[in-house]
């Protein structure tokens, strides 16, 4: 039988019935929970953020790999609270539930192979954002190696670009230029190593373009395809968030190889150690060079929240779960 270490029976939950504007269409609901499925843990969350790719999916953008009613969020850190009696070590365990449900709920049944220890080095705060960027910039940067090359970095100021501009520097990238939205990024961008180039400097990004040997663009839209459409033969351009909302358009003229990146088109086997050893170099990375300092906000507070990740040069929001009990 499960061993249940939470005194709690419901969970509360924010959910979606309709796609629309997150503030518009998020509720947060109470509910039973159900019996705990054979080889799954139950985590009791404490802390989840609030990141593009969990707002983007409200609105409808993906809607044809939705269901609704869905639950927000894909990422979020919790300790172990019901566990089947072959994980029973892992109760009180602090984990990320990896491939479960949605994160923005006091309990997340995941499965026990997806989930992911947290070293006691590792904060809270860290831990619950070092999924969906860290795991993307990580295998990207593995997919396409930037050794001795010049990487161009569209959507610098977001949280993806700033590890993969970190990382890329820390594998020895000759150079690295990165296009920003918002000017309150300037100081950070040169801090990490980063030339910074404004949205609004055409001659700056068509040098930087011509002179990338690797794009890796979050923003899509005009930006985007302009830069690619720039770039030299040989180059690669790797497409990996939509922040305008808008796609890249890939011209006939197009020199530079185009690619597509979705996390979970390279998610590690969840049978097996390869989601644990995908975490050990990310584990390492994070404690020596830890993100910005977030905003942490009471998880009733979720409007507000979602007004910060909106806002130009805004912190990154954290809901803290734990007033839901």
């Amino acid at each position: 039988m499960p061993q249940d270490h939470s005194p709690r029976r419901t969970r509360k939950s924010f959910i979606y019935k309709s796609f629309g504007a997150p503030r518009s269409v998020l509720e947060l609901i109470e509910t039973d929970r159900p019996p705990l499925a054979s080889g799954v843990l139950r985590v009791e969350v404490t802390h989840v953020p609030v990141n593009p790719s969990d707002l983007i999916p409200i609105t409808g953008a993906y809607a044809h790999r939705v269901v609704l009613p869905a639950v927000a969020g894909y990422e979020g850190v919790g300790r172990v609270v019901e566990a089947p009696a072959e994980f029973s070590h892992m109760l009180g365990r602090r984990v990320l539930p990896l491939r479960g449900e949605g994160t923005w709920q006091t309990h997340v049944d995941c499965p026990a192979t997806c989930a992911v220890q947290v070293p006691e080095a590792i904060s809270d705060l860290v831990a619950a954002r070092a999924y969906i960027n860290p795991l993307a910039a990580a295998t990207m940067l593995r997919r396409w190696p930037v050794r001795d090359k010049t990487v161009l970095l569209c959507g610098a100021g977001s949280g993806c670009a700033e590890y993969l501009g970190r990382w890329a520097i820390r594998q020895g990238a000759r150079h690295v230029v990165g296009i920003y939205r918002s000017e309150s990024r300037t100081d950070r961008l040169r801090q990490i190593g980063i030339e910074p180039v404004s949205t609004v400097d055409s001659v700056a990004i068509s040098r930087a373009s011509t002179g990338a040997d690797i794009a890796f663009d979050a923003l899509g839209g005009d930006i985007a395809s302009g830069v690619l459409g720039r770039m030299r033969r040989g180059a690669d351009f790797v497409a990996y968030g939509l922040l305008t909302g808008r796609p890249v358009m890939v011209g006939a003229g197009t020199k530079a190889s185009y690619h597509r990146f979705h996390l979970r088109d390279h998610l590690p086997s969840p049978v097996g150690p390869g989601m644990r050893d995908a975490f050990a170099d990310i584990w390492s990375m994070l404690a020596e060079t830890p993100p910005p300092d977030p905003r942490v906000f009471p998880a009733r507070d979720w409007p507000k929240a979602l007004a910060e990740a909106e806002r130009p040069g805004g912190r990154k929001p954290i809901l803290d779960m734990s007033g839901l009990a």
